[in-house]
């Protein structure tokens, strides 16, 4: 620590990254944020003010929506640009050491973990996959399933298409659970790994339908196509069910070092 000044973590990367690499990048206190080596290791962080970025004033900061949006979009072109020139391990938002000696504790400590995770990313890049549902559509295409086929006369066939309407409307929470878990499982195979992320509130996405699906992919960069066309086919597949694919994004959800840092 210098002059009230801390060590703001963005990424950990490979020996790719070079103190020229990163003169055009401003980190998230307006700095320029620099290499710490450790063998093969580099990770990259910017100096920042302790009376903002501290334990304390920190905790306060992030409640502020507008200061946390700006951080994190701050944070984010750092870790965006360095992607661009090579594999990178993404570090969570907020990850802040006293000096740079902690940092280099780190990378020596968890040298397998990121030297791991660096072989995984390596030509690949995070997509995500949300799944909304619409519950009036999806019953709809579950009954128009069930009753197809069926050859009786007139009455018979209207009850049958009744009886499925309501059963429909019974079960839709597991018939979206169980498409849900379908597409998953068809993603995954087209990723190099995959995850689902916790459900959340429909006023936080922007969406008034049912979120039933938030998936993360890691794909070859080499794939993506492919992997988008997927993803339109699995749109058409399942009526009532609308798939929105975004990215690329830094691989947040495949770094493996997921506990405490700092």
């Amino acid at each position: 620590m210098t002059d009230g000044l801390g060590v703001w973590l963005y990424a950990v990367a490979g020996t790719e990254v070079s103190t020229g690499a990163l003169g055009d990048l401003t980190g998230v206190a307006g700095e320029t944020p620099r290499p710490v080596r450790s063998g093969e290791l580099t990770a990259v962080v910017g100096s920042v003010p302790l009376a903002v970025f501290g334990d304390q004033p920190l905790r306060r900061n992030l409640e502020d929506l507008d200061w946390l949006e700006a951080t994190a979009r701050a944070h984010d072109a750092v870790i965006s640009a360095l992607l661009r020139r090579g594999p990178v391990i993404p570090l969570r938002l907020a990850t802040v050491f006293l000096d740079e000696e902690r940092v280099r504790h780190l990378l020596g400590e968890r040298r397998a973990d990121f030297e791991s995770a660096l072989t995984l990313v390596r030509g690949r890049t995070e997509w995500g996959v949300k799944a909304y549902c619409d519950r009036s559509a999806l019953a709809a295409a579950v009954a128009e399933s069930d009753t197809a086929g069926a050859g009786a006369g007139k009455g018979t066939a209207y009850l049958a298409k009744r009886r499925a309407q309501l059963s429909a409307q019974d079960t839709v929470e597991r018939d979206a659970a169980a498409r849900a878990e379908e597409i998953h499982e068809q993603l995954v195979r087209h990723a190099a790994a995959g995850r689902c992320q916790p459900l959340t509130d429909p006023v936080l996405h922007g969406h008034r339908d049912w979120l039933v699906l938030n998936g993360t992919y890691l794909v070859d960069d080499t794939g993506a196509g492919d992997f988008a066309a997927v993803v339109t086919e699995l749109d058409r597949a399942f009526p009532g069910i609308r798939l929105e694919l975004t990215g690329p994004w830094p691989p947040y959800s495949f770094a493996g070092v997921d506990r405490a840092l700092a």
